[in-house]
């Protein structure tokens, strides 16, 4: 594939919520004047089975599953990966020429913890990238995070790149922020260069919420933010939550289930009964996390770097369409006169950013340029990420 002309990639992204695929088309060239030209050709969204999402939900746990269920896993998420973009291509009457597939996290310790004698970090994503080069007939790039952990940084967050390339400006400050799972943000100085982009991991975006939703209510989440609505936050609860030493540590920074997940949501419920038995108010009061803990991660370890100048915000994820979230969030951050939009908003489909990140970053690695950003994963240098399966 050469170089000059535009290679259709399809990135496919499946988040810490574990709802399921997003399959992002995009065409990427370079452009006359230095740079790439991204232009998103289609995106399709595919839910997850009941039971493929609970054998998901499994493997974050070890103690609830076994090294066959790993193993079966990771090629029924092979299959499952590559059913979502035969699907979206059929559709679309689109030839691909390469794929990018995140794969699903099942662990992340992005910093050293001893093990076996030795400390390191580490990750793992199934999802069995030769079964879907095979099944799909062009080539996969997978594995992402590794090459950027090798380089001494936390494998995440790996978006950056697409951010700055999509929405750099040269006159204010974006602040990109994807609500999946778990919130991050990427903020992107005025007219800077990339090695100024600041990126990690806020918290919890959804996943709290979620959790309690299935919880209290046995709904898969807060359909767009309608329960919350009804609630009311706490906010004892929430500067009781919020001294969670994740919240205090400076970036870089990862998260996901291993501080968010089932343990901590039982903890931050019970701080909700305390004051309220209301299950209205806990979603409430998850909600109020979620957009506290952005909006204190901004003002403690971006705005230092960026100044006081408003800045603008463009949302995505799925939390872009909750709008108990965005109002909370526009509430929050309007009075410091920061404009709050979600990615729609600024032409480019909310669900679809991850996935197009992965096209891009795939598009990289395939003419072996960088795809991370040391400033924000912490790495030492500039590295090569994932690793290719051929056909």
């Amino acid at each position: 594939m050469s170089r000059n002309r535009p290679l259709i990639v399809a990135g496919i992204m499946s988040g810490t919520s574990a709802d399921g695929i997003d399959v992002a088309l995009v065409s990427i060239a370079p452009r006359r004047e230095n740079g790439l030209k991204l232009e998103l050709l289609a995106h399709e969204a595919f839910p997850f089975s009941r039971a493929l999402r609970m054998d998901i939900l499994a493997a974050m746990n070890a103690r609830k599953t076994s090294a066959a269920e790993l193993a079966r896993l990771n090629w029924r998420l092979g299959l499952a990966y590559a059913e979502a973009v035969r699907a979206t291509v059929e559709k679309r009457k689109i030839r691909l020429d390469l794929i990018g597939c995140h794969g699903q996290t099942v662990y992340h310790q992005g910093l050293p913890a001893a093990y076996a004698g030795r400390r390191f970090a580490c990750t793992w994503q199934l999802g069995e990238a030769a079964l879907i080069a095979a099944e799909c007939g062009v080539p996969v790039v997978s594995n992402f995070r590794p090459a950027d952990m090798a380089a001494g940084g936390q494998g995440a967050p790996l978006v950056p790149l697409f951010d700055s390339v999509m929405f750099a400006h040269p006159r204010r400050t974006q602040v990109l922020l994807n609500i999946g799972g778990i919130a991050n943000l990427t903020a992107i100085p005025a007219g800077a260069a990339q090695e100024r982009v600041i990126a990690f991991d806020t918290g919890p975006g959804n996943m709290v919420i979620d959790a309690l939703m299935q919880k209290l209510y046995g709904k898969p989440y807060d359909k767009d933010g309608a329960t919350a609505i009804r609630g009311e936050w706490h906010l004892p609860v929430l500067r009781t939550a919020l001294r969670e030493k994740f919240f205090r540590m400076p970036p870089p920074k990862t998260a996901g289930r291993e501080q968010f997940g089932a343990a901590y949501t039982q903890r931050f419920l019970g701080l909700c009964r305390k004051i309220s038995r209301r299950p209205e108010d806990a979603i409430a009061c998850a909600g109020g996390l979620t957009a506290w803990s952005i909006a204190e991660a901004f003002g403690a370890w971006v705005r230092p770097r960026v100044g006081d100048a408003p800045v603008d915000w463009i949302v995505s994820g799925g939390g872009a369409r909750n709008h108990y979230l965005l109002a909370t969030l526009k509430a929050m951050l309007g009075k410091h006169g920061h404009s709050v939009k979600t990615s729609d908003e600024r032409g480019f489909p909310a669900e679809a950013k991850e996935a197009a990140a992965f096209a891009l970053l795939a598009y990289q690695t395939w003419h072996r340029q960088p795809g991370n950003v040391p400033s924000a994963t912490g790495a030492s240098r500039p590295a090569i990420l994932g690793q290719i399966s051929y056909v």
